[in-house]
């Protein structure tokens, strides 16, 4: 067998959306923060990113995160998450794959029935409180970065469904929030193409009209993903929701032509904008349980437990619960001799092409 470049991975998914985890054959990179090696990555060494998200390894819904060593003392391991067309700084469905990956592959100390890890992501510290039974994780509870709203209740202009009014808040990434009843649209899985298009739609149009810069990061900036509500189902939830992630652009500066899935979970991240943009409107109280639901029907329990301040910002401080589960191990590896290294995307499924470069 001719093959070069092993990377051993664990592959998962948390409540239905897949997550990657690479656990080894990638040496650490220079950068004193996972901000740092993110965009060592990113500008550097983005063949990784592709060869492991694209065709054959990949496909448009995946994830991937790569474990690294953390420079920071308080943190038991540090980690980069990569999609299809950027290098998130936070994650929570990525987060409870690692999590889940640590600890059931022993790379952690492991304590039953609470493992405790503090993990550095690109935006920062967050610390997990993981529920362990015989070895297997049965719950993930993490302490989010700060969330906070930047636009309320504003009105934006969108090709084909005219003035909407939507939130823009950050949870970890910079997300637009929209109501999809308001636009016709039910929120179940055979309506997923016209729910996915109508969030590119909104996304593109939020990044041009509503603009946003993280108050501590200038380097984090725009709306690059869009949660769309809706009327929940399952028994006991608060909300449901389904967010729309890039997967392609045919023209970063025709936004429009963008296309992308959806998370398959009820999206970590999303549902800690979506609790701040809540908050700040007066609708959900500090210490108030907030369970989301995907599109799949499966549950991320939230709340709110502190207020806070980010760059002078008014912030609020959300945990997030939920489950991931093991699918595979793998070894992935590129023969010398494949025309195809870094993968390929087709237009069937991907849409636009994917070898411009991230732009922030």
């Amino acid at each position: 067998m001719n093959i070069s470049r092993m990377i051993n991975a664990i592959d998962l998914h948390a409540c239905g959306e897949p997550g990657r985890v690479i656990v080894g054959g990638v040496l650490d990179v220079p950068g004193e923060t996972m901000f740092d090696k993110m965009r060592y990555f990113e500008t550097e060494a983005d063949d990784l990113r592709k060869r492991m998200l694209r065709e054959p390894r990949g496909y448009p819904a995946a994830n991937c995160n790569l474990i690294l060593p953390s420079s920071n003392p308080a943190a038991d391991a540090g980690f980069i998450i990569m999609e299809q067309v950027e290098y998130p700084a936070m994650s929570g469905s990525n987060i409870i794959c690692v999590t889940t990956a640590l600890i059931e592959s022993g790379m952690v100390t492991v304590t039953e029935p609470i493992t405790q890890l503090t993990l550095e992501a690109p935006a920062g510290l967050v610390t997990v409180e993981a529920e362990v039974s015989n070895g297997k994780v049965i719950g993930v509870t993490f302490e989010n970065v700060p969330a906070f709203a930047v636009h309320l209740n504003r009105q934006i202009e969108v090709p084909e469904f005219g003035k909407i009014t939507v939130d823009v808040a950050w949870g970890g990434m910079f997300y637009v929030i929209a109501d999809a009843e308001k636009i016709g649209l039910e929120l179940v899985p055979d309506r997923a193409g016209e729910i996915t298009r109508a969030g590119e739609m909104i996304k593109a149009a939020a990044r041009e009209q509503l603009p946003c810069v993280h108050p501590e990061n200038p380097n984090i900036n725009g709306v690059t993903i869009c949660v769309m509500t809706g009327t929940p189902r399952a028994e006991g939830a608060s909300g449901k929701n389904a967010v729309v992630v890039s997967t392609g652009q045919l023209d970063w500066d025709r936004p429009e032509t963008w296309t992308g899935v959806l998370d398959r979970s009820p999206c970590g991240t999303g549902t800690c904008a979506r609790m701040a943009a809540l908050h700040a409107k007066g609708e959900l109280a500090l210490d108030q349980d907030f369970r989301h639901e995907g599109i799949l029907g499966t549950i991320f329990s939230g709340r709110l437990i502190r207020e806070t301040a980010v760059g002078g910002q008014t912030a609020v401080v959300p945990i997030i619960r939920g489950q991931a589960w093991i699918t595979g191990i793998a070894q992935y590896v590129t023969d010398p001799g494949d025309p195809f290294p870094n993968g390929f995307t087709v237009g069937d499924i991907w849409g636009g092409a994917m070898d411009k470069p991230i732009k922030h």
